[in-house]
């Protein structure tokens, strides 16, 4: 075990800490922003109208929406929640404005991975559509090893995450109920259980329920919170950006770390450019390619500009004094606690299982779909059902910070797996895009 952490963490140590990730991330998404002349923002509007279009064809497949939210609902959850409150303890608040700059330019990465899933995609014998970076990588390039290797990179990503999310939800529960985190680690195992081994379509009905529903009760508190404390809005605005290039140190952060937890946290939570989102988007029944790459890349806004920022807001809002002594979730359930009263903790427990209970069902069916690329047999998709619950358990029993590391570790490898397909690959959704614009 001691060797595997030595591993990891020097693996981990050239990714994240050489800022080799950084350099991938943000040059990808400049350069992608350039090819697509910033097609993020050319084509917002259009977006938001896509997103509510109808599925097309048969009912094999799920809609352009629930794909939508199944990659929502991954990015919507320990990400926005411990994540950005992690980012700003360590690098201040100049890191939301970093998370910022990874999102605007991500989108456009987000784009090109996401079109790309569903131009190369593969249907099966019972009319389904598979997709993702394994799938672009054999039928794109002919590197079906590699893809495997994408495969691999991505359990072992998700795996640390499932056993992240299950130990916030344990840990907020007792804080806020003082339930015994083994009760309630239990409880999320079988209620967990009870969608993975339902019908094949229940994860994405569940889901495209869920995420709206979280999604606004999160904001509407957080917007009643902004609103309380609308005057202090701007030199909150005025610390995120003096903070982001040093002029005002962080919570002890130099301008380094300041980068660093912005675009790494940024990162976990939007996931644009893992290669991720495009497992679920490849699934979508839509008439063309590029629409559900422009609904993707409306994903990564959602995720930073909206619930990463409003997560934000909250703490940087918050009396210092009230929240010194606490870090993850302890942090922000005492922030709201600040803001609205003892409530303010009760509720961010339950919003943190709403997010992570999707999350947990948003990682299942990506290992479905790439499992799938392994193997077409059933049993691989049930092993990972069973592993995935597994984590669930682990993680939720006790907190392990190796799992950080873990999940950071898969992310940063499946990062640069995604890349080696998307750059040789990205002029084939460049022409997709240029058709679908004439």
């Amino acid at each position: 075990m001691e060797n595997l952490k030595n591993i990891v963490n020097f693996f981990n140590n050239i990714l994240w800490n050489k800022n080799l990730l950084v350099v991938i991330l943000i040059g990808a998404g400049i350069f992608f922003s350039w090819k697509t002349k910033f097609v993020q923002i050319r084509l917002l509007k259009h977006m938001m109208k896509l997103l509510m279009e109808k599925s097309q064809g048969d009912d094999q497949n799920i809609s352009s929406f629930q794909a939508f939210c199944i990659s929502t609902a991954t990015r919507v959850g320990v990400g926005n929640l411990a994540g950005v409150v992690s980012a700003i303890s360590i690098g201040g608040a100049g890191s939301i404005f970093w998370m910022w700059i990874v999102a605007l330019l991500g989108a456009a990465t987000a784009f090109i991975e996401t079109t790309l899933a569903v131009i190369f995609r593969e249907k099966d014998g019972n009319g389904n559509f598979n997709g993702g970076p394994a799938f672009y990588l054999k039928n794109g390039l002919g590197m079906k090893k590699t893809g495997a290797i994408f495969v691999i990179t991505g359990i072992i990503c998700w795996g640390g995450v499932l056993q992240i999310v299950s130990n916030s939800v344990s840990e907020s529960f007792y804080v806020a109920f003082n339930i015994d985190p083994k009760i309630m680690t239990i409880f999320l195992v079988i209620l967990s259980a009870s969608v993975l081994f339902g019908k094949k379509d229940k994860i994405a009905n569940v889901l495209d329920k869920i995420v709206p529903i979280m999604a606004t009760l999160y904001l509407v508190v957080v917007f009643f919170i902004i609103f309380k404390n609308i005057t202090l809005i701007p030199s909150v605005i005025k610390d995120i950006v003096s903070q982001a290039f040093g002029i005002k140190q962080g919570i002890g952060g130099t301008f380094g770390a300041i980068v660093m937890q912005g675009v790494k946290r940024g990162l976990f939570s939007n996931e644009a450019g893992t290669g991720s989102a495009p497992c679920a988007a490849a699934s979508a029944n839509v008439s063309h390619p590029v629409k559900q790459g422009l609904i993707q890349s409306l994903g990564v806004f959602v995720d930073t500009f909206v619930i990463c920022t409003a997560t934000g807001m909250v703490v940087l809002l918050t009396e210092p004094s009230a929240i010194s002594k606490f870090n993850g979730m302890e942090l922000l359930q005492s922030a709201f606690k600040f803001h609205i009263g003892d409530f303010g903790g009760i509720f961010i427990a339950i919003i943190l299982f709403l997010f992570s209970f999707s999350t947990l069902l948003g990682i299942c069916f990506y290992g479905k779909t790439n499992l799938i690329f392994l193997s077409k047999k059933q049993w691989p998709q049930e092993l990972f059902k069973i592993f995935a619950l597994s984590m669930i358990f682990i993680g939720g029993i006790e907190q392990n910070i190796f799992m950080w590391n873990l999940a950071d570790f898969g992310l940063g490898l499946m990062t640069i797996v995604n890349m080696i397909a998307i750059f040789p690959l990205h002029k084939v959704a460049i022409s997709s895009l240029e058709e679908y614009s004439n």
